[in-house]
């Protein structure tokens, strides 16, 4: 066994038997979502609406979470993992439903609620698991292994889904997504009942301050947010960047000659996140969990800019692949400084956790719709190019101002 292979066997074995649990959750859900996430845009565009519109519909999902983070924050005083993520799957299973049934704008739109509040639950449950449950030192390492199994999920849905969608979304896609729902619940009910009874009286329970007003909660929102702008911003644009991706590549995959296999440009740009998950924790230790973020993303972004350039489509696929190799590196590592700052600051998890996931929630209403006016103006190999470049500019902004260390902490005349 070589030295690289002991290094990672050495590094998994230092991981908590629920973290891996957790993860296998997360994988069978993520391959749910995924199959949700690919026929969606599909499934507006067979229904005669233009790429604005469907850019429109998917952003909407996102609004409704945004509202949903400021409300959870609110009124939630202790984020607990497990029953946010019962009402999670609870949402889920009836969701493919409402969708298959949907041909209207207002019924696109009331699905999209529903999606959005039910991937605000899956952000909020995850964050409190790992930083309850896992030691501040392994956050990197637990969010790298996390992404793995949910970049292997969107690695295997869209091929899973291209070899059952022939010429027009079904049923059986619709029967296929509730296949993995349930398989990751059955998954979550053991990670319940066994694994948390042997684990439950180490974890670290810290009850929210109560909040007396909503001038409180705003005051919170606002200066936790100013000290993790460079933070948000990068978050911002990464899940900006997924959603752009996940609007329009199955709408380009149509227009190639890869036929059946048009589910293999979604999967070259998830499948780095499966191969980098693993060893994100060395490189932020050595470089510091926001520096490798942001560089990825420059990297990441500046291969992805001559896109419109690439003469064919297995072209475009090996840069995206190449550009999605450091791109992945960003979210795990930002991510881990997410739960540094919950884990510091447990008194204000609740701001922190709906502060990500505004982000999170921005990225998704902007993206998709950026991404379909982009592609009606220019064309979707423009519309890739274009966002290559703005992560390139973001990135140098974000280079220069980042501060090497941010604080959330927070004093008592901030509950006041």
């Amino acid at each position: 066994m070589s030295r690289q292979s002991r290094a990672l066997f050495g590094e998994i074995n230092r991981l908590q038997l629920p973290v891996g649990l957790f993860a296998i959750v997360v994988l069978f859900w993520t391959i749910f979502d995924s199959i949700i996430s690919y026929i969606t845009p599909v499934l507006i565009d067979a229904n005669g609406f233009s790429t604005l519109w469907v850019g429109i519909i998917l952003g909407s999902s996102s609004m409704a979470g945004a509202l949903f983070d400021f409300l959870i924050c609110k009124f939630v005083k202790n984020i607990r993992f497990r029953p946010i993520f019962i009402v999670m799957f609870a949402i889920c299973a009836f969701y493919p439903l409402i969708l298959w049934r949907s041909h209207s704008v207002a019924m696109f739109l009331l699905a999209m609620a529903l999606w959005g509040i039910y991937y605000d639950l899956y952000g909020f449950g995850t964050f409190s698991f790992i930083s309850k449950y896992t030691k501040k030192d392994d956050h990197s390492l637990n969010f790298g292994l996390v992404q793995v199994f949910r970049s292997l999920g969107s690695i295997l849905a869209p091929i899973i889904v291209g070899l059952v969608i022939v010429e027009a979304v079904d049923w059986r896609a619709i029967s296929l997504s509730w296949v993995f729902l349930a398989i990751s619940f059955a998954f979550f009910i053991v990670l319940m009942l066994i694994i948390f009874r042997r684990f439950e009286k180490n974890t670290r329970e810290t009850k929210s301050a109560r909040r007396k007003s909503l001038l409180v909660e705003v005051h919170l929102w606002k200066k936790i947010g100013r000290k993790m702008m460079p933070v948000l911003v990068l978050s911002f644009f990464l899940y900006f960047t997924e959603s752009f991706f996940w609007t329009l590549a199955p709408l380009y995959a149509e227009t190639t000659r890869l036929g059946e296999f048009g589910g293999l440009f979604l999967t070259m740009y998830m499948l780095p996140s499966l191969l980098v998950g693993w060893f994100i924790e060395p490189l932020t230790k050595k470089m510091g969990k926001k520096r490798v973020a942001i560089t990825a993303v420059l990297i990441g972004s500046a291969l992805l800019a001559p896109f419109y350039k690439m003469p064919d489509a297995i072209t475009a696929l090996i840069f995206v692949f190449i550009g999605s190799l450091f791109m992945s590196m960003a979210l795990p590592a930002i991510n881990a400084a997410y739960a540094d700052y919950i884990s510091e600051s447990p008194q204000v998890e609740g701001e922190i956790e709906s502060l990500e996931d505004f982000a999170f929630n921005l990225g998704y209403i902007i993206g998709p719709i950026t991404a379909g006016f982009l592609a009606d103006a220019l064309s979707i190999s423009r519309a890739f190019s274009a966002l290559g470049y703005m992560g390139v500019g973001i990135a140098l902004v974000l280079l220069i101002i980042t501060p090497k260390h941010i604080s959330v902490r927070t004093t008592t005349s901030d509950f006041k």
